[in-house]
């Protein structure tokens, strides 16, 4: 009698590697944010000539906060980010 032949199908948890991947975009666009918040500050303090640069980097600033936001939304939308249900 011969023995059957079984496929080995490796299945891969991608589960991690999509937390991981989250999470660090989520701290880069922190990170980004903060540069903007922290730039803002730095040309409102040192510009005298009355550049637009301030309102640049804020503007920079609440695009990227806005963008981050909608993105966690969709994150949570998908299925990718799973919210605690911390005080249920």
């Amino acid at each position: 009698m011969v023995a059957p032949l079984y496929c080995a199908l490796t299945i891969i948890d991608t589960t991690g590697l999509f937390a991981m991947w989250t999470k660090l975009i989520i701290v880069a666009f922190l990170a980004i944010i903060v540069y903007n918040l922290g730039a803002g500050l730095y040309y409102m303090m040192t510009d005298k000539s009355g550049s637009d640069r301030v309102v640049k980097a804020l503007t920079r600033r609440i695009g990227l906060s806005v963008l981050l936001i909608l993105l966690v939304i969709l994150g949570i939308w998908l299925g990718i980010i799973q919210p605690h249900d911390l005080g249920r």
